[in-house]
């Protein structure tokens, strides 16, 4: 099963389009992951065109998809229990506020955005990943998001980097 995860789209602020890169992907993707600052709801739509969708919203999101999605939620995908959340708040880094927002929980997959920073690591044998964003990478090199397999029982996260959105 491929799912791609991504985050902070911020469209059509930051792109008009989806970029061709995440396009490819998106093609054959069995499922999408969106962890919040979509900022337009066409985004979703457009999304939905290539696999069923399942997201959170973001601090930059309008009431409308905070309404629709809410701010966390954990997503069940053959036996694997993922957590997803955007990772704004007040105290400690977007890291430490994504993983305080499960605790108690028994999770395979943490998945957060927010920063805009790419992360793909185990914290003892939960995976967390940050997709980065496919639209504004900010002070990253490149811009980004992750291709999740979940194979023989095993989810693999691919960090996938481009340098041109278009």
């Amino acid at each position: 099963m491929k799912i791609v995860v991504l985050s902070d789209t911020h469209m059509p602020y930051r792109s008009k389009a989806l970029p061709s890169r995440l396009v490819q992907e998106l093609k054959d993707s069995d499922l999408i992951l969106h962890a919040g600052d979509w900022t337009d709801w066409f985004v979703y739509e457009r999304l939905a065109e290539f696999a069923p969708v399942q997201g959170i919203a973001g601090n930059n999101d309008g009431i409308d998809i905070v309404e629709r999605l809410g701010y966390q939620r954990i997503v069940e995908v053959r036996g694997k229990r993922i957590g997803m959340v955007h990772g704004h708040g007040w105290r400690g880094s977007t890291e430490n506020i994504a993983l305080n927002t499960f605790k108690g929980e028994t999770l395979d997959c943490l998945i957060y955005g927010h920063s805009h920073i790419p992360v793909v690591k185990r914290v003892g044998e939960l995976l967390v990943l940050n997709p980065g964003s496919p639209t504004d990478k900010r002070g990253e090199d490149e811009y980004s998001f992750i291709v999740l397999n979940l194979e023989t029982g095993q989810l693999k996260a691919q960090l996938v980097l481009y340098p041109d959105k278009h």
